[in-house]
């Protein structure tokens, strides 16, 4: 599985970011772009998922998007996991959007 860290997302121009949080936690605050397709949709709405870019995955802490790159990754996504997560992102005093 292909891993980055949050500074190397966040230096990564125009990244395609799939939050993979429920939705409660997502309107907490989430990288900012990021699109929220909770883990428990993931199967249901892979076709909105980009095929033509690669996707980078986070969760609050790294073990449900490891997951869901794994699952993307089998279904032909080139999927990266934000490792650490939104947790580690924050903790990196990187910006957040919440709504």
């Amino acid at each position: 599985m292909q891993q980055i860290t949050v500074d190397q997302l966040a230096t990564t121009p125009d990244a395609h970011v799939i939050d993979v949080r429920e939705p409660d936690e997502y309107r907490t605050g989430h990288v900012p772009g990021a699109t929220n397709i909770p883990l428990s949709q993931l199967g249901d709405r892979l076709g909105e998922i980009p095929t033509e870019v690669t996707v980078h995955v986070i969760c609050q802490s790294g073990g449900r998007s490891a997951r869901a790159t794994e699952a993307l990754a089998a279904a032909g996504v080139d999927a990266i996991n934000v490792a650490g997560g939104t947790s580690a992102w924050t903790g990196a005093g990187h910006p957040v959007d919440a709504a």
